[in-house]
């Protein structure tokens, strides 16, 4: 992966985390990996546990941030989260829990265009 798109998605995580504490949210970890896969941002709200894949793009040429989440995707974030709640001794049956997405849009310069955030996608 090249720098430029290291520090792409480094500020699009960086604006999405800024964006979660604007809006109430506490952040327990970034870019947590396990052997099933890794999760940008764990957070939580409240007793709800939240999992955050962020999604940054400069331009449209390869879709938008939503159209990059693939169900694969999807379901690991999924397995991901159930692994690490199992970590932290969190029934995840018992818990309220959710995995979601930030969707970040910058234009060429890097300036921010649109950041959503989803709090449940599956």
């Amino acid at each position: 992966m090249s720098d430029r798109r290291v520090r792409l998605g480094r500020r699009g995580e960086d604006l999405a985390v800024a964006e979660l504490v604007q809006r109430g949210y506490k952040i327990v970890t970034r870019n947590w990996r396990c052997p099933v896969g890794e999760v940008d941002v764990v957070a939580r709200r409240g007793d709800t546990w939240y999992f955050y894949e962020v999604r940054t793009r400069r331009g449209r040429a390869h879709g938008t941030p939503e159209e990059s989440l693939t169900e694969a995707k999807q379901q690991r974030m999924v397995e991901v989260a159930l692994t690490y709640l199992g970590e932290q001794d969190v029934n995840p049956y018992a818990a309220d829990w959710r995995v979601g997405l930030a969707a970040v849009e910058m234009d060429r310069a890097g300036r921010l265009l649109r950041l959503e955030i989803y709090e449940t996608i599956t």
